[in-house]
């Protein structure tokens, strides 16, 4: 798609074309990034027990919080990216942007591990009961 502040691109919009670039970013996150994985592959395996044990609004919460996880995870890639990309030695003030970032991450990070902790608990205590 053709950028008007800058003049560069083409012009169009193509739909199909951005939605195979999303595709192209997550996969190579997936990928090359660890901490993106094993997030997705933790909720994966939860979001079905969630929604068949617990119902649609677990799967939701579950959902939304890993979504907010894995996109606070990719726009922290996207800047370390970006910064290394203008300054490859040491530079204080690109340290405290990607710290910024980072903070973001751990942030959204903390979010997840409550929300995934609680619904494990919850679908613990349907397969192994409590006895009073």
């Amino acid at each position: 798609m053709k950028n008007k502040f800058l003049g560069t691109g083409e012009s169009g919009y193509r739909p199909l074309r951005k939605i195979a670039t999303v595709f192209s970013g997550l996969r190579y996150a997936v990928l090359y990034d660890f901490s993106v994985t094993y997030k997705l592959i933790l909720s994966a395996l939860i979001l079905p027990l969630a929604f068949g044990f617990r119902g649609w609004i677990d799967f939701l919460i579950v959902l939304v919080a890993t979504t907010l996880v894995v996109m606070a995870e990719l726009f922290n890639s996207a800047i370390e990216a970006i910064c290394d990309f203008i300054e490859e030695k040491h530079n204080e003030k690109i340290k405290v942007i990607k710290d910024i970032a980072a903070a973001a991450v751990g942030v959204s990070v903390f979010l997840w591990i409550i929300v995934i902790s609680l619904e494990l608990w919850q679908l613990l205590s349907v397969f192994f009961p409590i006895a009073d």
